[in-house]
Order: C-alpha cells, then sequence, then structure tokens
C-alpha cells in the first residue's frame, strides 16, 4: 500500500461517516476496512472499521505502536480470549496477538496512538458496566473505560432531544454506535465519527432517539506523529 494521509491534518475539525465509506480489502482475505484517519501505508496511525468476515483471521503480529478496539458487532477473538459486542480492549505497545473470528465481527480500531511507555492491558465489557451521571452534564450518562491523565475513553449516552454543549481538554473524537446527533449543520449517524481539535469545543444536538457513542479526550493534546512524518 502507498502511503495515505486521511484527515491528517489534525488542527482542524475532521469527519467520516462510516456506513457511506465503501469496504477496502486489507491484506488478509476476509478482512476489510473502512478508514475514518491515516497517516502511513499498512504500518499507520489509524482509526479505521475493520470487518472479519467468518473464519477470517491475521497472523500473529506485535503491535509496535499499540492499539485498542471496541466490538461493535459479532465476536472478536484471539489466543487470549472471546470478546462479544460491547468489548473495549487496549493491547498497549510491544504487545502480541492472533485474531481472529470464527463467526464474523466489525471492530472500530485504533493503532500506533498509545504513549510508547504505557503497558497497561484493558479488558472491558460494556454491558456489564453501568453509565453514571455527572455534575454538569445533565443530558449525558458516562461509562468510564480507561484514563491515565492523558486522555480519557468512554462511553456516553446522550438524551433524546438534548443540547450537548461541552469544552474538552485537549481535543476530541466521537464515534457514534447507535443513534444520532447533529453537529455544526452535520448529521452523524451509526458508526459516524467526529474529530475536534485541541481547544475546540463541541455544540451537539441529539434527535427523537439520543445517541450512544464511544468518546476519547485529551490525547490530542499529546501528538507524536513523527514515526510517519519524518519529523
Amino acid at each position: 500500500m502507498d502511503k495515505i494521509e486521511l484527515n491528517a491534518n489534525f488542527d482542524e475539525r475532521a469527519s467520516a461517516h462510516g456506513s457511506k465509506l465503501e469496504w477496502k480489502a486489507s491484506p488478509m482475505k476476509g478482512v476489510d476496512r473502512r478508514m475514518l484517519e491515516r497517516i502511513g501505508d499498512e504500518v499507520a496511525r489509524a482509526t479505521t472499521i475493520v470487518r472479519y468476515a467468518p473464519n477470517s483471521k491475521f497472523s500473529s503480529h506485535v503491535h509496535t505502536g499499540g492499539e485498542e478496539f471496541l466490538v461493535l458487532d459479532g465476536t472478536f477473538q484471539d489466543e487470549h480470549g472471546d470478546y462479544p459486542k460491547g468489548s473495549y480492549i487496549r493491547n498497549p505497545p510491544e504487545s502480541r496477538h492472533t485474531p481472529r473470528s470464527d463467526a464474523g465481527c466489525t471492530i472500530l480500531v485504533k493503532l500506533w496512538q498509545f504513549d510508547k511507555h504505557d503497558r497497561t492491558h484493558v479488558v472491558a465489557d460494556t454491558n456489564k458496566l453501568s453509565l453514571h451521571r455527572i455534575v454538569g452534564r445533565d443530558d449525558v450518562g458516562i461509562m468510564p473505560l480507561f484514563n491515565d491523565g492523558r486522555e480519557d475513553v468512554r462511553l456516553e449516552k446522550w438524551n433524546a432531544g438534548a443540547t450537548v454543549s461541552y469544552s474538552p481538554r485537549g481535543g476530541l473524537e466521537v464515534f457514534v454506535i447507535d443513534g444520532e446527533f447533529e453537529e455544526s449543520g452535520e448529521a452523524f449517524g451509526e458508526h459516524s465519527w467526529l474529530r475536534l481539535p485541541a481547544g475546540a469545543v463541541l455544540n451537539a444536538s441529539t434527535g427523537s432517539h439520543g445517541c450512544l457513542c464511544w468518546v476519547k479526550e485529551g490525547h490530542l493534546a499529546h501528538l507524536d506523529l513523527s514515526r510517519f512524518t519524518g519529523d
């Protein structure tokens, strides 16, 4: 694969709508991708929706720059376990696994976005966790998944007909799992993705069904793109 630069300016707002993107074949048979952001070739800093056909797999590999993923549908598997829909996994830098899916699955995956010293492995089943209310965000329920002071990863449930106005610390990414919202006149439905740069403010409104989304905050204040830009 030639080098790709997709939504690669992190000083600007970026968005993509996964349900409208074509599936692109990966090097492994039966594994296809919808790219949301990417810098690099086959080794890349990337945010991607990945679909495993039944009985498809990747060969064993090391995640030099770390990997985190959320299972959107089906069951993802490797030698460490089976991860059903709703599972959130962090495989830190230098971890190794052999991914597969016997029945097929779809995941949201982020590569090469860890602090290089991070060695924290996380396995969370969001089906078994609860949403919590916090002061100042009355229309939002929050499910914490990971926080190391550098970045905060969580699920958020936005009530129907809500106005969600929020000043994130160090940038924000939002990925829609279910429902919909509107931001800057743009509609975001299932598997849509929004990235706001550090210093930006989120001003969103939900429709009649509300919105369940995966959120990452703070990480854009700690960007290190040197591995892929040569800087």
